[in-house]
């Protein structure tokens, strides 16, 4: 064999050994966590915060027990929902498009509120499925849902490789039609 053949396949072999471990760290390279939803971070930020940022005026009446507030921006179609612990501390946020028609006329959507119901990596309603891996990397599972007639597919994401102070999981799900995001929950300590 010529001594050029020999050194190539070496190198092959080398490259070959070595391509595992390559695809392991691109693969661990390419893994974001996440800590924020609707500017607020589960195990951090209070109801007292959501309502300073998001007000009265779109809110719904708190549950019986007053840890579930939504607020609902009707015009835009969304819907934030919010629900915390005995001591008010947000536990899990929801961000979901509402396909419920509604009443617009004399009302305006509040871009204030809406606009910044994204993760704070930029995730938001709408955005197609493939900006899901584009920030996160690949999701821990994928499995398919159906929500009345809407077909739907589920993207979940576990944060315990983070730290215990950190969201320890994220659901995003898309409509299996459109492939665009629809509903994306950020929960502390989990789901």
């Amino acid at each position: 064999m010529r001594h050029a053949w020999k050194r190539y396949l070496l190198w092959a072999s080398v490259a070959a050994a070595f391509a595992p471990l390559a695809a392991t760290q691109e693969a661990t390279a390419k893994r974001a966590n996440e800590l924020t939803l609707a500017r607020l971070r589960p195990g951090h930020s209070s109801l007292a915060n959501a309502n300073s940022l998001y007000g009265e005026k779109r809110r719904l009446a708190p549950s019986d027990d007053g840890r579930v507030w939504t607020w609902i921006d009707p015009c835009a179609k969304r819907k934030l929902r919010v629900e915390a612990d005995e001591q008010g501390l947000i536990q899990t946020l929801t961000v979901s498009s509402e396909d419920a028609a509604s009443d617009c006329r004399g009302r305006t959507s509040d871009p204030a509120a809406s606009a910044s119901w994204k993760t704070g990596k930029g995730l938001s309603l709408g955005d197609p499925k493939q900006k899901v891996s584009d920030l996160y990397g690949p999701a821990n599972s994928i499995s398919p849902s159906v929500r009345g007639a809407r077909e739907l597919e589920l993207f979940f994401y576990a944060f315990d490789w983070a730290g215990s102070d950190v969201p320890q999981v994220m659901e995003v799900t898309c409509d299996r039609t459109s492939g665009l995001v629809v509903e994306i929950t950020l929960a502390f300590p989990s789901l």
